[in-house]
């Protein structure tokens, strides 16, 4: 490191959201750096910031994300705090940030990927196939729904929004008999258990960059890009690569039930891709497998051979 490191006296300035999840991985993040460069915990502080999405209000009633907004609804603050010098870095959960950031900041450090799958959560059962027809399901995701119903168009999905606790006293309370978490966000509280049960890939494609940790800076501040480059975890990107370039090719947002998943083999990538109705009526799926560099290449091509098999009439519901 040639430049001034972080100290007790001028702490690096993390960003993050407030929730538990939001804050372990705002620790985890803290914690390499510490250990890279030797630094006490005291030479970081991580600031906690309060965005559209964490409205107690709107969780409290349930609102879908497309009703409020996009992805944008968990980084607005964040980055405006970025970028304003309130803070030097933001950490985010990848599958929460859109495919281009605002004009002066980057994206280009992430930290090992944890299980990318999904978790089926259910006092009662023990995987989808077991639920009773007309079963009441809780998630807020539009692609788990959309899967959901595309396998299982018998079940009732209702929405059920907020943090991991939250959505656990949901089901505790039988507002829903099952629900869905990122076994990610799990591992990273310790919270995984009783009654979960990690989905297979092939059962339900993750959505894209799930379990990833992205770290945000501001694109002129190189103190920080020399000590985010030490972090940075390069296999990661090569995933990320081929899955936000399919993502972005799609134009995806909160309202598009999109999934996708890339995995290393060797020096080769093999990307899944997935884009469903809404409803759950149609899916339509494809995969790219390639040098791990050519990943951004193979995503926009499996977004582009998607579109056009979707036909004029797959996106229409956007419209309504």
């Amino acid at each position: 490191m040639t430049r001034e490191l972080p100290s007790p006296d001028q702490p690096l300035k993390i960003g993050t959201r407030g929730s538990p999840l939001a804050l372990a991985q705002a620790h985890e993040t803290r914690d390499r750096l510490a250990a890279h460069f030797d630094l006490p915990a005291e030479a970081f502080e991580v600031v906690v910031i309060k965005t559209t999405g964490d409205d107690r209000a709107m969780i409290a009633a349930d609102r879908p994300l497309k009703e409020i907004g996009n992805k944008g609804l968990f980084t607005k603050e964040i980055e405006e705090q970025l970028l304003s010098g309130g803070i030097d870095i933001a950490v985010h959960s990848m599958k929460d940030m859109p495919t281009e950031q605002p004009e002066g900041l980057i994206l280009d450090c992430y930290l090992p990927r944890e299980d990318v799958r999904d978790c089926f959560i259910s006092p009662s059962h023990s995987a989808i196939a077991e639920l009773p027809e007309g079963t009441v399901v809780g998630t807020s995701s539009l692609r788990r729904r959309a899967q959901l119903l595309h396998r299982r168009p018998d079940l009732q999905v209702v929405e059920f929004r907020g943090n991991v606790q939250t959505r656990l006293k949901k089901l505790e309370d039988g507002v829903a008999a099952c629900s869905f978490l990122a076994m990610a966000g799990l591992n990273r509280m310790n919270m995984a258990g009783e009654h979960m049960t990690a989905i297979d890939p092939e059962d339900m494609l993750p959505a894209v960059a799930q379990g990833a940790i992205g770290i945000e800076r501001r694109t002129d501040d190189a103190r920080v890009a020399e000590m985010l480059n030490a972090i940075h975890d390069r296999p990661t990107q090569f995933r990320l690569d081929a899955e936000r370039s399919f993502l972005r090719t799609l134009d995806g947002s909160c309202e598009t039930p999109i999934a996708g998943l890339a995995l290393l083999e060797g020096d080769a990538l093999w990307l899944r891709g997935e884009i469903l109705r809404p409803d759950g009526s149609e899916a339509l799926s494809g995969e790219r497998r390639g040098p791990v560099t050519e990943g951004a290449r193979m995503g926009a091509d499996l977004a582009r051979e998607l579109l056009d098999r979707a036909g004029d009439g797959f996106f229409d519901w956007k419209k309504s």
